[in-house]
């Protein structure tokens, strides 16, 4: 068993590539692989767009140039994010969280706030746009895992463990319903529950906040019409395809042309404005579509091995007593894993559908921004872990 001084954190001193020298070369080419994957299909599910007259004013290439764009921009965001020491990241996590909610707070103020289909969600910052629902994605991870460090003492306890972190994910579930964007407080509590339980919590409180958040959202769906025809349309999407089923049985039709092998890259008919949102929520269908089942298949093995491996690496560093590492890998694990599962039942028409993101891969700055930082940080935890193990033998 290793033993370990408590002062000896990584950090503390610096720690360069050139004394690491091994990095976590299959989670590289695994996220290289998605987002890779990613920048073709949504070049191949957005290249008709300025056929209509909606996204006339575009060139074929123009959400591939935006796409490309976001990926050179998050990777150079990666090295920045993993060139700072995970004890920087602890420090800042609760400052960063808010951060995150006055985004929230001001993407709400009309003038300030973009309204895109109804929905007031982004940032303008010139030429780009920010979605703060994504940013607190990644923040809410580093604050519940500053958090269960901090109050592990009391994180069985309702009262000194909940219910602080409960208040603050409740406000951040009231403003994202004010948007509305109901798909990111789904991830964003599916995270903090996570990492809830992962820390520590009771397992008596835990089944309690399940089902609380339970007829929570389902009051939000029964109190909401329009929420509640996209339940009943999920259940029987064709009887009204032309209607509030429209998307979902597009979506079917595009899996059930691709059969095994698919029609072949470039060759979806659905993307012809038939199936709406097919290069950002609906990005899978396409996929299946071009590259038939196979296709979806590998897509789904990368998502899983890297799901995996983040649980892994977040179980070698609590191991190494690295708590705070270990968690924040485990958080990401939650949130990729959970989001990208969401994803694909909402194509498969295996849930209701929601506005949430293929992870990696489908269109959005914000998202692919963010995504990119984790998968930094998770290298960044890996990184730290490795040392360490050298450093005692």
């Amino acid at each position: 068993m290793l033993s370990w001084r408590r002062g000896d954190r990584v950090g503390e001193r610096p720690v360069g590539i050139a004394q690491a020298q091994v990095i976590d070369t299959s989670l590289l080419w695994v996220a290289g692989a998605l987002l890779a994957l990613g920048l073709v299909m949504v070049y191949s599910a957005s290249i008709a767009l300025p056929d209509s007259p909606k996204f006339a004013a575009y060139k074929p290439h123009h959400f591939l140039v935006r796409h490309a764009f976001a990926i050179a921009l998050g990777t150079l965001l990666g090295l920045v994010a993993f060139g700072i020491p995970m004890r920087v990241w602890e420090k800042l996590a609760p400052t960063l969280f808010l951060v995150a909610m006055v985004l929230l707070v001001l993407v709400l103020i009309p003038g300030i706030g973009k309204v895109v289909y109804g929905a007031r969600r982004w940032l303008s910052l010139g030429p780009l746009s920010l979605q703060p629902s994504e940013l607190m994605k990644l923040f809410v991870v580093l604050y519940a895992a500053s958090y269960i460090v901090r109050k592990q003492e009391h994180i069985k306890q309702v009262k000194k463990g909940f219910l602080p972190m409960g208040t603050a994910v409740g406000l951040i579930g009231l403003l994202l319903l004010l948007e509305p964007d109901l798909g990111a407080f789904v991830v964003i509590c599916a995270i903090a529950m996570g990492m809830l339980f992962l820390g520590g919590v009771s397992a008596r409180l835990f089944v309690g906040l399940i089902g609380i958040l339970g007829s929570t959202f389902g009051l939000l769906i029964w109190l909401s019409p329009w929420r509640r025809e996209r339940i009943f349309a999920y259940l029987d999407p064709f009887a009204d395809p032309l209607g509030k089923g429209y998307q979902l049985t597009h979506s079917l039709i595009a899996f059930g042309r691709g059969e095994l092998t698919g029609v072949g890259l470039g060759g979806s008919v659905e993307k012809l404005h038939y199936l709406p949102e097919a290069h950002t929520d609906f990005l899978l269908a396409v996929i299946g579509e071009e590259l038939g089942l196979i296709g979806v298949l590998v897509v789904v093995a990368l998502f899983y091995w890297l799901t995996r491996r983040a649980f892994e690496i977040g179980r070698q560093a609590i191991t190494l007593d690295r708590v705070f590492n270990g968690l924040v890998a485990k958080g990401i694990a939650i949130w990729l894993g959970f989001q990208a599962f969401v994803n694909m039942g909402v194509n498969l028409g295996l849930l209701p559908t929601k506005g949430l993101t293929l992870p990696l891969m489908s269109y959005g700055g914000s998202g692919v921004l963010v995504n990119c930082i984790a998968l930094a940080l998770l290298l960044r935890i890996d990184f730290e872990t490795r040392h360490l193990m050298r450093s005692a033998r």
